[in-house]
């Protein structure tokens, strides 16, 4: 017989002195809908909906921690003043409604000055909206995005690094209570991480302990503003899926060092640091990795990628493969996934409905 100690997907879980009502999370999903960065109520009703529906954490997506780290001219940024009150108005509605607000910093590297996926996903010349673009090293990402970014100095590391501590104050001042940094898919973070994008021959590049110097130390500033109080966490790329590039056995020993500077959760997602990688989708099918940097890391994780039904949400969190499942595509199919999940898996009375649905739930 089930007991409410048994971890299961509602299950209440606690990290630091946040508390989420079950282990379901929004995952970021970037909308390319901001005007220089400003949140909209195309952003309060995408988040807030979700909240709405029972999610335990909504992050929202990659906030650019300034305007050349955004991945399109649309990007949601933090990076100004203005951007501080569309994100608070959009935070309190989702505290209002049960759940926890988080955000996710992000600059997108070599992989910046991009037009929104809908409009063809390629990287726009200045005469066209574009801007340059800086990496650690100065190559390409390839296909649609050949733009070659500018190596970058330690000049710019330094500017970089600033930059996301100033962002997680500004993500602190517009009541955000749990801060992901994005390390993974590509983006700038990870292209120092991963071998197959990071060239350097200084101390930020070559050997293991160069290459994640730059995660680190912008983790360590970071979390020397955070309060303790509120989770500080990252996304991580697990694996390249490409020989010779970033892979698990690194991202498990990385996560150990983020843990001793204070992270206390990693999101566990994989690949986006070169085109044309043959994955093997399925549902799941980053779960593995979840559950090795949980285990061999001794660190908080959360699975995603192709999660979609309650009972294998369930299960993940059961086994112990992760402590939180974020859910991404699904929840933009339903918003309401874990109000459903909950009367699939027995657990209806764990998802509360507003009461103006009342008399529909």
């Amino acid at each position: 017989m089930e007991t409410e100690n048994e971890p299961h997907l509602f299950q209440p879980l606690t990290v630091k002195s946040v508390t989420l009502r079950n282990r379901i999370g929004v995952s970021p999903m970037c909308q390319y809908s901001s005007d220089d960065g400003v949140a909209n109520d195309w952003h309060l009703v995408h988040l807030g909906s979700r909240a709405v529906g029972g999610a335990a954490l909504v992050i929202a997506e990659a906030t650019a921690v300034s305007r050349e780290g955004r991945i399109s001219p649309g990007d949601a940024g933090i990076w100004a003043e203005k951007h501080l009150e569309p994100i608070a108005r959009i935070n309190r509605f989702i505290k209002q409604h049960g759940s926890v607000p988080g955000i996710q910093l992000a600059h997108a590297g070599r992989k910046a000055s991009a037009s929104r996926p809908w409009e063809g996903d390629h990287h726009l010349p200045e005469s066209d909206g574009g801007w340059p673009t800086v990496a650690p090293s100065a190559l390409a990402f390839g296909r649609r995005l050949g733009k070659v970014p500018r190596a970058m100095t330690e000049a710019d590391i330094a500017r970089v690094q600033n930059d996301f501590v100033t962002s997680a104050k500004r993500a602190l001042a517009a009541e955000t209570e749990w801060l992901e940094l994005h390390f993974a898919h590509g983006y700038l973070a990870h292209e120092f991480l991963s071998p197959l994008s990071n060239q350097r021959t200084d101390h930020y590049g070559g050997s293991f302990e160069n290459r994640i110097r730059f995660a680190v130390e912008t983790t360590r500033a970071v979390r020397s503003t955070w309060p303790d109080k509120f989770p500080l966490t990252v996304r991580l790329s697990c694996s390249d899926w490409v020989p010779g590039g970033w892979d698990l056995e690194q991202s498990v020993e990385l996560s150990r060092r983020l843990k001793a500077e204070g992270v206390d959760l990693i999101d566990c997602s994989s690949g986006g640091a070169v085109p044309d990688v043959k994955i093997e989708l399925g549902p799941g099918y980053q779960v593995p990795f979840a559950e090795t940097i949980r285990r061999e890391a001794g660190i908080a994780t959360a699975a995603v990628g192709m999660i979609t039904e309650p009972e294998q949400a369930d299960e993940i969190i059961r086994s112990g493969k992760a402590d939180l499942v974020y859910i991404a595509r699904e929840f933009l199919r339903d918003p309401y996934w874990p109000a459903h999940a909950a009367k699939t898996l027995g657990h209806a009375e764990k998802v509360k409905p507003p009461v103006q649905y009342l008399r529909a739930w």
